[in-house]
């Protein structure tokens, strides 16, 4: 074939998507999945992407939720969709590292192959928190609690698997401590089951209602997972400050869709995402909890690489894989 006409077929593809990217979404509606049910903090910080992200681009952008297998379902019907940008997963350490950690050999998708990731959000840790009539203050008093009646006290979650969950799992193996996991449909059961005292803690994004909770005082917040301490809670320290030196567990949050989105298009999410992350949106997401922090698609990729073999170690020491 001649070079030229090698060349105009070329342009032919490009122009196509380059002009749809300058208008995108072109006044079609978009979404964003959830792979989990409503009220946890994945669910509360789509909503909000979805409604900056559709003031921006004058058109609807829907929030479906898609629970089912830690994430799973989502990145399915993700992977399927038109590769034009409109189908989007609020993608998140449970979906796109846990899952893939727990469920390798069972996955019908590459989770790093078949997804791109335009839209990094930021970090948020997890907090444990126990009924105010427990008699503790302090997670190290929770420790020694534990070990004086192993296998005695309880913990929720949102569910087997889920980022929340594994947090716990790695606490109980530095801290050799026996606590039981009840998993829950959701966060948000987990969290009611907590402040009715049905059970004697849980574990859950501090995003969204858990936070709230905490400022009520209708639960006692312990400790928070990530490194350093919320900027929501300042007073509420760490699991390293707490008697578990070198814990650390953040969450994260970003917006995926999936790998054969022209380039055009993912640098066109990339551009409006970090644009209204710099915005109003900012102070709303970390008055949740959500510590923003965006990054290009490449930083992204490689932050997710990373925590899929981390967590592919936790999983395995927890004998977790494919249950």
């Amino acid at each position: 074939m001649h070079p030229m006409i090698r060349m105009a077929g070329l342009l032919a593809l490009l122009v196509p998507a380059a002009l749809f990217a300058q208008n995108f979404p072109g006044g079609k509606p978009a979404r964003i999945l959830v792979g989990f049910s409503p009220g946890g903090g994945v669910d509360t910080t789509a909503r909000m992407m979805a409604q900056a992200l559709g003031e921006l681009w004058g058109t609807t952008v829907l929030v479906e939720n898609r629970p089912g297998a830690a994430g799973n379902v989502a990145n399915e019907v993700t992977v399927k969709s038109p590769p034009d940008g409109t189908t989007m997963v609020l993608c998140n350490i449970g979906s796109h590292a846990i899952t893939p950690a727990r469920f390798a050999k069972k996955l019908s998708y590459d989770p790093i192959g078949d997804f791109a990731f335009p839209v990094m959000i930021g970090g948020v840790p997890n907090v444990f928190m126990v009924h105010p009539s427990m008699p503790v203050r302090t997670l190290q008093q929770y420790i020694d609690y534990a070990r004086k009646a192993p296998g005695k006290l309880n913990f929720g979650s949102s569910g087997v698997g889920a980022s929340p969950h594994l947090s716990i799992e790695l606490w109980k193996m530095m801290s050799r401590i026996n606590i039981v996991h009840v998993p829950y449909k959701g966060a948000a059961q987990a969290l009611g089951d907590a402040i009715s005292g049905h059970i004697e803690s849980s574990v859950g994004n501090l995003a969204g209602a858990p936070l709230a909770a905490i400022r009520s005082g209708r639960v006692r917040a312990l400790a928070v997972t990530s490194a350093v301490r919320s900027s929501q809670l300042p007073d509420v320290p760490t699991f390293a400050e707490s008697g578990v030196p070198g814990y650390d567990v953040t969450g994260w949050y970003g917006l995926c869709t999936q790998s054969k989105v022209p380039q055009a298009i993912l640098a066109r999410l990339n551009a409006d995402g970090n644009k209204i992350l710099a915005g109003p949106l900012k102070q709303r997401l970390e008055d949740q909890g959500v510590t923003v922090q965006t990054a290009t698609p490449e930083q992204f990729m490689a932050h997710v690489r990373t925590e899929i073999a981390k967590w592919t170690k936790v999983v395995a020491d927890a004998k977790l894989e494919g249950d």
